[in-house]
């Protein structure tokens, strides 16, 4: 039993044919294959090594040329900054030359001003140094005047302890004070009175108060008692009764010397040569106080003289002045009948000026007259002169 047939057989044999052939074809298809890539290879290695080389030829002249337009650019870049320097340069040196001078200046300002104000300060200070020198030497005078017033006071409180020294104290105190206060005919010292006692000072004032006398000596020994600290409270208690007693009978005496009806006036003074004394009498004594006061004897410190003083220089000065004045009104009235001269002189220097200012005034009109006849004579207008004739004065003309 035939499995193939002849026809089959022939077909197997051309199948085995055909994948022979496409066997062959694919051998030979690989070969030309893999030489057509050697050859492809080479030439494309060819090419692109050409094409490398051109490339790199391409890239070294233009890196070339980009190195040279850099190198250009650096170049022109290089000059344009040195001259931006150069000119950075000059202006810095002229700006720092600038500052230079501006802080110079400003140093020499601030050194003058420094110089000024040491100056200052040290004219300050020599100035304090001078005050304060002059200060010395007043405290070391005051401190010599101190020293001086310290035996001053010693001196005067022996002065004070002795009855006749203490009377010429409160004497000189009390002339001092009457001679810069009232005329010289207003007082006198050491003064007989028609009792044959003698007053320190009469002060000679206008009717009716008339002379008044003033008393300088007053007992003061029981007042330093009074506030000597080295005695006992009672002695010091003693001592202020005492004081009062010295006080009253001072008063009686004065009252009795000094008060002389129709020679002196009503009242005298009893003059206490230190303020501390006449506080402490108004003070603490008051009856004291009254006790004189009912006697017409008035007791005066050195201000409340001073103030009694200056009372009685204003009532001098009134008395002085009403006794001129029957001088006065007689100088009044002549200067009123001068004057009244004077008003009718005046009046009359008036008129006169009057009447030659009027007399001016002709004098003008005449004098522009016959100039304006020059005037036409010369300008050859004769016929005008008999018209300008006829034209009126505006006043009265003296002859010419």
């Amino acid at each position: 039993m035939q499995i193939f047939s002849n026809a089959e057989l022939v077909l197997l044999g051309m199948l085995a044919l055909v994948l022979v052939l496409l066997l062959w074809v694919v051998m030979r298809t690989g070969r030309l294959e893999r030489d057509v890539q050697s050859k492809l290879g080479e030439r494309l290695d060819q090419q692109l090594a050409a094409q490398h080389r051109d490339l790199l030829r391409d890239l070294h002249d233009g890196l070339t040329r980009q190195t040279d337009r850099i190198g250009d650019h650096a170049r022109a870049d290089r000059e344009i900054l040195q001259r931006g320097l150069g000119a950075a340069s000059v202006q810095l040196s002229r700006s720092i030359e600038a500052l230079t001078h501006s802080v110079d200046g400003r140093l020499q300002t601030l050194a003058g001003q420094v110089n000024e104000r040491l100056d200052e300060g040290f004219r300050k200070t020599n100035d304090t140094f001078a005050s304060v020198m002059s200060r010395l030497a007043t405290i070391d005078e005051a401190q010599k005047k101190i020293d001086g017033l310290t035996t001053n006071v010693v001196s005067l409180q022996e002065l004070l302890g002795d009855k006749k020294a203490r009377g010429a104290f409160g004497e000189v105190q009390l002339e001092a004070l009457v001679r810069n206060s009232l005329p010289p005919d207003a007082f006198e010292f050491q003064s007989t009175l028609p009792n044959n006692t003698r007053a320190d000072c009469v002060l000679k004032l206008p009717e009716p108060t008339g002379m008044v006398a003033v008393d300088a000596k007053f007992p003061l020994e029981n007042y330093h008692r009074m506030f000597d600290s080295s005695l006992a409270e009672l002695d010091r208690k003693a001592a202020q009764v005492a004081f009062r007693a010295d006080v009253r009978r001072h008063v009686d005496a004065i009252a009795g010397k000094y008060i002389l009806p129709g020679v002196t006036s009503d009242g005298a003074m009893m003059f206490l040569p230190a303020e501390a004394v006449f506080a402490e009498l108004h003070a603490y004594h008051p009856e004291v106080i009254a006790y004189a006061q009912g006697k017409r004897v008035w007791i005066v410190s050195p201000t409340t003289l001073m103030a009694v003083l200056n009372t009685a220089r204003a009532v001098l000065k009134d008395v002085e002045t009403r006794k001129q004045i029957h001088v006065i009104q007689d100088a009044l009235g002549k200067l009123a009948k001068d004057f009244h001269r004077f008003d009718e002189r005046m009046n009359a220097l008036a008129r006169h000026i009057d009447q030659a200012s009027k007399d001016v005034q002709d004098v003008q009109t005449s004098s522009r007259k016959i100039t304006a006849h020059f005037q036409k004579i010369e300008s050859a207008r004769l016929d005008e002169i008999d018209e300008f004739d006829r034209l009126p004065e505006t006043a009265a003309q003296p002859p010419i």
